[in-house]
């Protein structure tokens, strides 16, 4: 227990975003703790707002113990409290350096800002490809009329076959979240317009994928670990059990996921955009 599960969950009221972590990891309030990673925004006449992001984590069971904490230091003797003034001066000659603190702070501060907004860099082959110059150009220009900043980089997907090859295109800055939304709904439409705009500028088939942050990668392995948990409820109740409402990619993560296990299968059920996967056990 020396990690506690979590799940990030992205909704428009941290009420929402609560109620459906709840749902997905099958627990209850008091089983889980609660940090609310952004607040979000309301945007003007509701538009354009920012929706909450929180952080679920699974509670230890009853009984753990947490390591101890490190012995306290002992309180100061009475002698200490009786030195000379000459001695209850030193604070203040420590504070001289707090400027250079300051600077050093700012400039590793800075560090981690440029680390965290650098796109992936391209290999050299992809350096110069008409079609990933100009996917990385509509992108921008699109995130930049919604009035975002980001650095932008594509790169072909090396899984992909050679007649329909995929384009990944990451994008990383700060304050993204609005450019997600539920369950990445805003993101699917962004990366579908911008898709065709891409194919119909270079007059060819162009399928991007666009990620944000590394949101889907942290999605999908939320996917898989959900998926997997409920695969062992349903092999140990032997009732079949249904995942919340997804899009396609990632019920096929799920599908994925839980093909080759000997015990539960899967299969979709519903409409879109309500259609669900379904995890049964096998007879």
């Amino acid at each position: 227990m020396s990690e506690r599960a979590t799940l990030e969950i992205i909704a428009p009221t941290v009420e929402e975003a609560l109620s459906q972590g709840l749902a997905q990891l099958g627990l209850t309030a008091d089983a889980v703790s609660v940090e609310v990673l952004d607040s979000g925004t309301k945007g003007l006449f509701g538009l354009g707002g920012r929706q909450v992001r929180v952080r679920l984590s699974v509670n230890p069971p009853p009984g753990y113990e947490e390591p101890a904490s490190p012995a306290p230091k002992p309180a100061p003797t009475q002698k200490a409290e009786s030195a000379p003034k000459a001695r209850e001066q030193k604070p203040r000659e420590a504070k001289s350096p707090r400027p250079e603190k300051k600077r050093e702070e700012k400039r590793v501060e800075e560090k981690r800002t440029e680390e965290k907004t650098a796109a992936v860099p391209r290999r050299i082959d992809e350096l110069n490809d008409p079609i990933l110059n100009k996917s990385e150009e509509v992108v921008s220009k699109l995130i930049h009329h919604l009035g975002m900043k980001a650095q932008v980089s594509a790169h072909f997907d090396e899984s992909s076959n050679d007649d329909h090859r995929n384009i990944l295109v990451d994008v990383r800055g700060e304050d993204l979240s609005a450019l997600i939304g539920r369950h990445a709904e805003t993101l699917n439409a962004f990366q579908h317009v911008a898709s065709l705009i891409v194919g119909k500028e270079t007059q060819q088939w162009v399928q991007l994928t666009i990620d944000v942050e590394g949101y889907r990668a942290r999605r999908e392995k939320q996917i898989r670990t959900l998926a997997r948990r409920m695969a062992d409820q349903v092999t140990k109740t032997g009732k079949k059990a249904t995942m919340e409402p997804m899009p396609s990619s990632e019920r096929r993560v799920v599908h994925i996921e839980l093909r080759g296990d000997p015990a539960v299968t899967t299969e979709s059920a519903g409409d879109e955009p309500y259609r669900k996967v379904v995890i049964l056990p096998k007879e």
